[in-house]
């Protein structure tokens, strides 16, 4: 298609985190070489870190920004932000053309119905209001000019979220359950799906802005545990738990529209098998 990246090298930031090694090891593009990048010796790969001179890399055109800071004790979730705006600085430094921005479903106000990116931004969370100010300053750093860059907001990655944490064959497994009988439905996507969305996000030379990153349709969780072999322990859901969170790909699958069976139960255990980090 018109605007499309032929060859050349992408710059995985973030390559020891748990989605990054996911990425490492089911990256299939042949017209992409990945470079993974390290923050710290002992890893391999390219290290580098924001402060650190500009890396020797020639033929870069696309920079994937999987890190970033998660909930934890005496973590800065403001470092979302500077880790992003280091990103950035990079891939103009490099001449890259894309800069994929690692963003999440934390930013919305969940409901009934699917959330598109223009819906209800009301994150719940200090987590989900990181994220959303680190979003408002990729816009505000954005020059307008040249580089595009692309903000996923992504759903629960399979193997990498809280429940395949606890997940283990014949173990079992705390669920809660709502009043009409059913487990919590999320977004999920299966680790080879979301690589083959970032190399379509890459390739696609149209591509910018924000999309929601997950199968089409979401998956119950307790679906999930009984294909993953555990055994459910019911608890009532308190009233504070939301029964559903569905992101609209509408907009993701005009660069690449992943079949309904992306969010099958089966598929998404295999998925996470694949990555390589579960069980």
């Amino acid at each position: 298609m018109a605007g499309t990246q032929q060859s050349g090298k992408v710059l995985l930031l973030g390559a020891g985190g748990k989605l990054g090694r996911m990425l490492c090891a089911l990256w299939q593009s042949g017209a992409f070489a990945l470079v993974p990048v390290y923050r710290s010796e002992g890893q391999g790969g390219l290290v580098w870190a924001p402060g650190d001179p500009v890396p020797a890399v020639e033929g870069v055109v696309a920079v994937i920004a999987l890190w970033g800071v998660t909930p934890g004790s005496g973590i800065n979730l403001d470092d979302n932000t500077r880790l992003a705006l280091a990103a950035m600085d990079l891939g103009k430094a490099l001449g890259a053309g894309a800069v994929v921005h690692c963003s999440s479903a934390a930013v919305y106000q969940p409901g009934a119905q699917p959330i598109s990116e223009t819906g209800s931004v009301c994150p719940g969370s200090d987590y989900g209001r990181a994220k959303l100010a680190m979003e408002k300053a990729i816009e505000d750093g954005a020059s307008g000019e040249g580089m595009r860059n692309i903000i996923l907001r992504i759903g629960n990655v399979a193997g990498a979220d809280s429940l395949f944490a606890n997940l283990r064959s014949g173990g079992r497994i705390t669920l809660d359950r709502f009043a009409d009988g059913t487990s919590p439905t999320r977004s999920y996507i299966a680790p080879p799906d979301l690589v083959r969305v970032i190399e379509a996000l890459v390739e696609d030379g149209t591509a910018a802005g924000t999309y929601n990153v997950a199968a089409p349709t979401p998956t119950a969780m307790g679906d999930i545990a009984r294909v993953a072999g555990c055994s459910i322990d019911w608890r009532a859901a308190p009233e504070t738990a939301m029964p559903m969170v569905w992101l609209d790909t509408s907009r993701l699958s005009t660069i690449l529209a992943l079949p309904p069976e992306a969010a099958a139960p089966d598929h998404l255990v295999e998925g996470a098998r694949a990555g390589g980090t579960w069980p």
